[in-house]
């Protein structure tokens, strides 16, 4: 939830330069990392308000102005969460930085929505009635679509079944606004990349991946593997026989910048369920191999 901020906001007196909107929310609507704190909805909207009147290319990077001024298609986001505030507060900033964002309050309501046209989902984990893994589960029966989990600070196994079960990323509550908006990116850039770009299939052993359906099978059978899964596989398939750090494949698997991955060590949960997944090689030898202090290296098969 909310932390509750305290912060001092004297009224502009004479003399005094008007707060732009980013001033304004940094004061009394978050903290100086970005993180959102607990204010009134009036509060935020009176910032919208004077932000639109005169300020509103200063705060957007113009390439989004332009975007949102010109009509142009945005990116389409539906945020799942049961705390309206904090859900308001969110679809504020996600716009603000260019998105075209819907809001729905609880489980069901996502799984009865058509998604056809939603580029990614936001989904929190404590929800009312269905759960977000439940939600989630749902999803992955037949949706590949990007999905986000919010989850509660220091939660750690959170993080790690939603991992397991098919997000593509995690943003701990309480929510640093900068943090979600960079994790939504990389993660839609990397969704893009995918189905712009057509990387050439991969045989290594037994092991076959089709990059195009994001497939895979070891032999005849077929294999179960999540986003994140297949993201780390197909990075390790292509880079079989060099030893790979934690933080290359952290970025390969969620798309996140190295500065950011380098403390994640939920990579080592996906290499654990990915190994178990794979099964041994003919040699009846682990396929991925732990290089100590360094990372991993996915054996070459013998001869």
């Amino acid at each position: 939830m909310f932390a509750h901020s305290r912060a001092n906001c004297r009224p502009a007196g004479r003399g005094t330069p008007r707060l732009s909107i980013a001033t304004d929310l940094d004061q009394s609507a978050r903290d100086p990392s970005g993180t959102i704190l607990a204010a009134s909805k009036s509060t935020v909207r009176r910032a919208l308000l004077r932000h639109q009147k005169s300020e509103r290319s200063a705060l957007l990077p113009w390439s989004r102005a332009r975007q949102v001024l010109s009509g142009g298609s945005m990116h389409r986001i539906l945020l799942v969460d049961d705390d309206i505030s904090l859900t308001d507060m969110i679809r504020e900033f996600l716009e603000l930085e260019g998105f075209a964002v819907e809001a729905v309050y609880d489980g069901s309501a996502c799984l009865g929505r058509d998604l056809g046209n939603t580029d990614l989902v936001v989904l929190d984990v404590m929800l009312p009635g269905l759960s977000g893994f439940e939600v989630l589960k749902r999803l992955r029966q037949n949706s590949n679509i990007p999905v986000i989990m919010l989850t509660a600070r220091g939660e750690d196994i959170d993080r790690i079944v939603g991992l397991e079960i098919g997000a593509d990323d995690y943003v701990p509550k309480p929510v640093n606004s900068r943090e979600l908006v960079a994790r939504v990116r990389a993660v839609l850039r990397r969704t893009a990349t995918r189905e712009v770009i057509q990387p050439s299939d991969i045989t290594v052993g037994e092991i076959c991946l089709k990059a195009a359906s994001r497939n895979a099978w070891a032999g005849e059978h077929k294999l179960d593997l999540t986003s994140a899964e297949f993201n780390l596989l197909e990075y390790l398939l292509r880079n079989v026989g060099r030893v790979v750090s934690r933080e290359e494949l952290s970025a390969a698997a969620f798309g996140r910048q190295l500065s950011l991955a380098a403390a994640d060590r939920n990579v080592d949960t996906l290499v654990s369920k990915l190994r178990r997944k794979l099964g041994p090689g003919a040699d009846d030898d682990q396929r991925i191999k732990t290089v100590r202090n360094v990372g991993y290296i996915y054996a070459l098969p013998s001869a």
